[in-house]
């Protein structure tokens, strides 16, 4: 094992049995057999080994989901994820807390997750379910899901029903997903979404790329 491993293995050890979702430098290196310097050469300063932790934790739950392989049905995924999700959470409540409020700068693994919610977000634009633009359901969903699993673990007592986040996610989903294809729902909106999914997938080659582009920002002004 490396010496950036073992400082990373001894800190999550630590931020897993700790009450407080925290821990100090100086236990980390007692716990790793490194002295300061060691750590903070690999790392930077605290900030940046919690970060690299954060992402350390996570990567189980991350190849998951990269190693998923899509349904016939993308919002059936979006719900399955939002899932995922709150039960990472739920079962990882020290690394969650950390992930979504306790460091000023996001741990890469924050920026991935919200790239493969939007991926499926995308599929549900391109099978005309989507009502309003990827990226702005991508903020609602991510917002909406985070809170949930927050809410959960930081106030157990609040939260005891498990059809909570069930509900939540309902209330969500019907805010920015249109009907079935083969509906009218979702007008103007909904269409533009849908096609702008479709061009970022696959643009006609009968376009520049400049004209794709201006298409493109068409698209989801009228989407949003």
């Amino acid at each position: 094992m490396d010496l950036r491993t073992r400082i990373l293995e001894a800190a999550a050890d630590l931020l897993s049995r700790s009450a407080e979702a925290d821990f100090s430098t100086r236990a980390v290196c007692e716990a790793a057999g490194v002295g300061a310097p060691a750590l903070y050469r690999q790392f930077g300063d605290k900030e940046g080994l919690m970060a690299a932790v954060v992402d350390h934790g996570f990567e189980k739950y991350l190849a998951g989901k990269r190693a998923a392989r899509p349904s016939d049905d993308p919002v059936r995924d979006l719900r399955d994820g939002w899932e995922n999700h709150v039960a990472f959470a739920v079962g990882n409540p020290n690394y969650y807390r950390l992930m979504y409020s306790g460091l000023s700068t996001p741990p890469n693994a924050a920026a991935e997750a919200h790239g493969l919610l939007l991926e499926v977000l995308e599929r549900c634009a391109a099978a005309g379910r989507l009502a309003v633009a990827p990226a702005v359901a991508a903020q609602m969903v991510m917002a909406a899901n985070a809170g949930v699993a927050l809410s959960m673990i930081t106030r157990p007592a609040l939260y005891p029903d498990t059809g909570f986040s069930v509900r939540v996610r309902e209330s969500v989903l019907a805010g920015i997903l249109a009907g079935e294809p083969a509906e009218p729902a979702g007008g103007v909106a909904a269409t533009a979404a849908t096609l702008g999914a479709q061009l970022r997938k696959d643009a006609p080659a009968a376009l520049s790329a400049a004209e794709v582009t201006l298409l493109q920002e068409w698209l989801d002004r009228l989407a949003e």
